[in-house]
């Protein structure tokens, strides 16, 4: 009996620490940061997938992008299901002309290659290659032998991302796989020594240290308001300092020293598809303000490079619904950035 009591009180004192050192690193990310990084360059990443599905033109959306907000650092995903919808068939106009049009501005692109890329699903994989797992990890290697291969030599394209959030569940996706992961980079070094690669993970929802160390340059995703079932909008109680905090945890577990934001929410998060509810729940978690904010934050937390996540959708409600005051309050930002 004596012994249990021993026990009960050793676990209950370890309970009491672990609340503590919870309730101090709670005050700790709170501490307000009082110097932000307003060198940070911004950029944005673009779908055209994304834009199709908001009923535009994406061509116009991307023209816009690059001539009237004067975007020059643009993430761009190549879509394996879009490339190569028969086995072993090709066609990358549309990415070839993205790249164009971002080379004749001398715009700077980070392109993302895998089975998971930046929008819904997440998981691209054509639909004739959904049903053996070994037969569609053979044939991503070939689609990602063949993209980086046809664009290794091309100016405009600064980084390769391969696979986003590969660590994440989340999307219609078959489970995480290191180990087709390793494969993946390490094909595309041999085939382009010369770039750094990124690699990217939750900014809220992981450690991020099995993105970071298989990284050159580690991309963590920044979402400050989300919509949750049964809860309604939720806003995340941390500050700049977590993802400081998290950025030395992979430092020295990792020993990765670059890190960038490589999706800052500038779009709602909300129940179910976008554009499909009314404009006034859409900003209810985006708006001016609140993008001002989360740029702020961002360069609170300190890292080089913040990639904004919205584009498209600033684009829709300038064009389809005549509310162009995001578009305008992120070509300020642009504007500014220049001249700082």
């Amino acid at each position: 009996m004596k012994i249990l009591k021993k026990i009960l009180k050793i676990i209950g004192w370890l309970v009491l620490a672990l609340l503590a050192g919870a309730i101090l690193l709670f005050i700790y990310f709170n501490i307000p940061v009082r110097k932000e990084n307003k060198k940070a360059q911004l950029g944005v990443t673009f779908s055209s997938r994304y834009a199709s599905d908001l009923g535009m033109n994406w061509k116009q959306a991307y023209l816009a992008v690059l001539d009237d907000l004067n975007v020059r650092r643009i993430r761009i995903p190549v879509y394996w299901d879009l490339v190569e919808k028969t086995k072993g068939q090709y066609d990358f106009s549309d990415v070839d002309w993205q790249l164009a049009e971002a080379r004749k501005r001398k715009a700077d692109i980070i392109l993302v290659v895998g089975q998971k890329v930046p929008r819904w699903p997440e998981c691209d994989i054509p639909k004739w290659d959904q049903h053996n797992n070994q037969a569609r990890k053979e044939d991503l290697l070939k689609f990602i032998d063949v993209t980086l291969n046809r664009y290794k030599n091309e100016p405009e394209i600064k980084n390769w991302q391969i696979e986003n959030e590969p660590f994440l569940k989340f999307g219609i996706c078959p489970k995480p796989d290191a180990k087709l992961l390793d494969s993946e980079l390490a094909l595309a070094r041999r085939i382009d020594p010369s770039r750094k690669i990124i690699v990217t993970d939750s900014g809220e929802l992981s450690l991020w240290v099995k993105a970071a160390k298989r990284a050159d340059i580690f991309g963590t995703t920044m979402y400050r308001t989300i919509y949750k079932n049964g809860f309604g909008f939720f806003t995340y109680p941390i500050g700049p300092r977590f993802f400081r905090f998290k950025y030395g945890l992979i430092k020295l577990l990792a020993g990765q020293d670059r890190a960038i934001v490589i999706e800052l929410q500038a779009e709602p998060w909300i129940s179910g598809w976008t554009v499909s509810k009314p404009l006034k729940e859409q900003f209810a978690s985006m708006n001016v303000k609140k993008l001002k904010a989360n740029v702020k934050y961002a360069r609170e937390v300190g890292f080089p490079s913040i990639y904004l996540w919205g584009v498209e959708w600033w684009y829709w409600l300038k064009t389809e619904r005549n509310h162009p005051e995001l578009w305008n309050a992120a070509k300020k930002m642009f504007a500014d950035q220049r001249v700082e």
